[in-house]
């Protein structure tokens, strides 16, 4: 009866005692941060990984990602400096580095997305209110989430958090307003298209003018060049010539002669409408070129007026 007591005791002691060790061991891994509470109030802040001991049944660990954590914030209208309305999409990413503070003052990964949202979008408000748009979207883009950056991290600090990098994704205009302009660039486009094709069609028309006049100057010089050519051919033609009439002006004439008898009389054509008395066939008469000439046929006398005794009137 003694032995199964003390069997008993000992099962409930051995029990007890593997309860109060599992209660006083607590882990962390790598990507956490522990915050030990002692009856709610902070004792200690564990963020080494591995086994770590703590009181039993009156501790409690509240553990922390230490990773960077993404915030995304809904797309807001921002009204810039000159006017005109942006849809800005922009997200953040925090790193909490006071776990004790992020506790006591947000409390939980839910209250510090909710905080930083309100922070972000507040910082967005002031930077982009004080630039304009060609800035947001083009210009100043880098150095304005820069700053953006710097603002928020610099009011998170009060919540034990790190702001490491905050980038807008979108800066658009609205819908309606991006549709207005996108038919002003649209006009602005095809007046410039408009204006590059007159310059093109009027360096076109230099550039035709020009060769229209270099290709009748080429031609008129080759024109003036060639008839002095000719001339000088002529010339020297003429001058064959009479040097060869001029040696036996009797073989050049015939030679001549029998150079017209070869134009004038073509195949199938050699019909002449020609006087008789013409030299164009003295060749045919007289090898030496020397027709005969008919004598004119003289004409004959016109008859006389008779004569009659003239009577006087008295």
């Amino acid at each position: 009866m003694k032995i199964n007591v003390v069997g008993g005791v000992l099962v409930v002691l051995v029990i007890a005692g593997l309860i109060v060790g599992y209660s006083s061991l607590f882990t962390i891994s790598p990507t956490q941060q522990a915050l030990v509470l002692r009856l709610g109030k902070p004792q200690a802040v564990v963020t080494d990984p591995g086994l770590h001991f703590k009181a039993p049944f009156v501790d409690t660990v509240i553990y922390i990602d230490k990773r960077i954590l993404d915030l995304e914030s809904p797309a807001q209208e921002v009204i810039a400096s000159d006017q005109k309305r942006l849809v800005v999409d922009a997200f953040a990413r925090y790193r909490i580095k006071d776990s004790l503070r992020f506790y006591q003052t947000l409390g939980s990964i839910r209250g510090a997305n909710s905080q930083l949202a309100i922070l972000l979008n507040s910082a967005l408000r002031r930077v982009l209110g004080e630039v304009t748009f060609t800035h947001v979207v083009r210009d100043q883009r880098a150095e304005l989430m820069n700053r953006i950056q710097k603002l928020v991290d610099q009011e998170a600090q009060s919540y034990g958090i790190d702001v490491v990098d905050v980038r807008i994704r979108r800066a658009d205009l609205p819908e309606q307003n991006s549709q207005a302009v996108y038919k002003r660039m649209q006009t602005e486009r095809n007046r410039e298209a408009a204006e590059f094709r007159a310059q093109g069609n009027q360096r076109a028309q230099e550039i035709r003018s020009r060769a229209d006049r270099e290709v009748t100057v080429l031609v008129a010089e080759a024109q003036s060049k060639g008839e002095q050519i000719r001339g000088e051919g002529d010339a020297t033609r003429n001058e064959i010539f009479n040097k060869a009439f001029s040696q036996d002006p009797d073989f050049f004439s015939f030679y001549r002669s029998l150079q017209a008898y070869e134009n004038g009389l073509k195949a199938n054509d050699t019909r002449l409408l020609l006087k008789p008395d013409t030299s164009f066939f003295r060749y045919f008469n007289n090898p030496l070129g020397k027709g005969i000439v008919t004598p004119p046929v003289p004409l004959a006398p016109a008859p006389k007026a008779s004569s009659a005794p003239s009577a006087s009137v008295r």
